[in-house]
């Protein structure tokens, strides 16, 4: 029997059951985050030596320099070409279905002349340019995501950068024919196969053989975290990403089956995924229980799924769907599905989630891998403030300014105005002096 929190909207202690389950402790564990000071500190200080060193030790390696740790372009395209034609054709039509879908989302640069009085020949804009150079992080290993490498490099590469370097880590030296592959497909310009906090380091830092980056996006593990949130500010970082979540609103029609398996697909992730279910009908969420219980024993990864249902799952039954919207908006979960007859009609009813699933039809596996949009998403609770992955993660904005000889003399006097309220005079002056010229 599995063992699955039943909460009601109509308990006199939901709220504080809702916010004991979704709370999630992201506090870095101080062990972790030693070490991998430690470790960043020395990739900075050796270089190649320290990355070579602890490549060695940590995957299980026996290399003497970088160029053993950097896979040509030959070898991706080996790798490509040598994949089943199931798999290929899988892989050219997801990376299709993103380079299209991200194709629609880089801003643009734009100006204007300023027509207001007195400021005759002053241009004010906006220039967007591409980072120059990203480092994206694969996870190797048994965790082998070619799936990341698309929707990281892709957007990445739509957006202009110039060069896309990506590390992954390969124990014992395998190497994952579908990364590869999927590296070639997305345009990586070069491959290391770094893991760990050694390979954010050398692409934070840079060393003799790894070009230091302006940015480092893609997911990986607790070091990886750890040391993407230390180097933060040195480079840029897309997140810091939590546990994986899926909100499943269903008004009682789908084939309780299928959520039941859309609830398993987040929680087969890890023992700390969140997968909830919220339904007014609770004859229906009775049978997704029931459901849950059957199809369990038939996963790979039972147990994991069964930890993480156990551990931060929930089915929830409310009133109406108009309170599950707004319990929705409360979770701000990473995917929602709006397991809806009419699931169009509830859109608007969301404000906060990182993707929006809408229909029985359309389940969120389809945006891990190839509907199109980025599957790199805000988590805990993050979708309040924070956005999808984009190709405007890859671009910037440069201010331009352009004042004319009129328009340094009303715009001086009011400069100068404010910087004396504020007291710093030199800024006054540096206007005076356009004004009286």
């Amino acid at each position: 029997m599995i063992n699955i929190k039943r909460l009601s909207s109509t308990d006199a202690d939901f709220k504080v059951r809702l916010d004991a389950l979704l709370a999630f402790e992201g506090a870095q564990d101080e062990s972790i985050d030693q070490t991998v000071a430690a470790i960043l500190a020395d990739v900075k200080r050796r270089g190649d030596a320290a990355v070579i060193e602890y490549t060695n030790r940590f995957d299980r390696l026996s290399v003497a320099s970088m160029a053993e740790l950097e896979l040509s372009q030959g070898e991706l395209q080996k790798a490509l070409t040598g994949l089943p034609a199931v798999q290929r054709e899988a892989l050219e039509a997801a990376a299709a279905r993103v380079r299209a879908y991200h194709e629609r989302q880089p801003l643009q640069s734009w100006q204007y002349e300023d027509q207001s009085e007195g400021m005759s020949g002053t241009m004010l804009g906006q220039m967007v340019t591409p980072l120059d150079r990203v480092g994206l992080y694969v996870p190797g290993g048994k965790a082998a995501y070619p799936s990341s490498v698309l929707m990281n490099a892709i957007p990445a590469k739509v957006a202009g950068v110039k060069e896309l370097i990506m590390v992954v880590p390969t124990p014992g030296g395998e190497h994952n024919q579908l990364v590869l592959a999927a590296a070639a497909l997305a345009g990586v310009d070069r491959v290391f196969t770094l893991g760990g906090a050694q390979a954010i380091g050398a692409l934070a830092y840079g060393t003799q053989a790894v070009p230091q980056v302006d940015k480092i996006v893609g997911p990986g593990n607790a070091y990886v975290a750890a040391a993407k949130r230390r180097v933060f500010g040195v480079v840029g970082i897309d997140m810091v990403a939590g546990p994986s979540e899926i909100l499943v609103i269903c008004d009682g029609q789908t084939d309780p089956d299928w959520v039941a398996m859309d609830l398993f697909s987040q929680a087969e992730h890890d023992e700390l995924a969140q997968s909830i279910l919220v339904c007014p009908d609770a004859a229906y969420i009775d049978r997704v229980a029931a459901s849950i219980e059957k199809l369990l024993p038939t996963m790979p990864r039972k147990d994991v799924i069964r930890a993480a249902l156990e551990n931060r799952g929930a089915l929830i039954q409310v009133s109406d769907l108009e309170e599950a919207c707004v319990i929705a908006n409360r979770i701000a979960p990473e995917h929602l599905e709006l397991s809806l007859a009419d699931a169009e009609a509830w859109v608007s009813k969301i404000h906060h989630a990182g993707a929006i699933f809408i229909g029985p039809y359309t389940s969120e596996s389809l945006g891990d891998y190839c509907a199109g949009p980025n599957h790199v998403l805000p988590t805990s609770g993050t979708a309040r403030f924070s956005s999808p992955l984009g190709v405007y993660d890859f671009q910037k904005r440069t201010s331009l300014i352009r004042v004319s000889r009129a328009g340094s003399k009303t715009l001086g006097r009011i400069a100068a105005t404010l910087a004396q309220g504020e007291g710093l005079s030199a800024h006054a002056k540096s206007a005076e002096y356009r004004v009286e010229s």
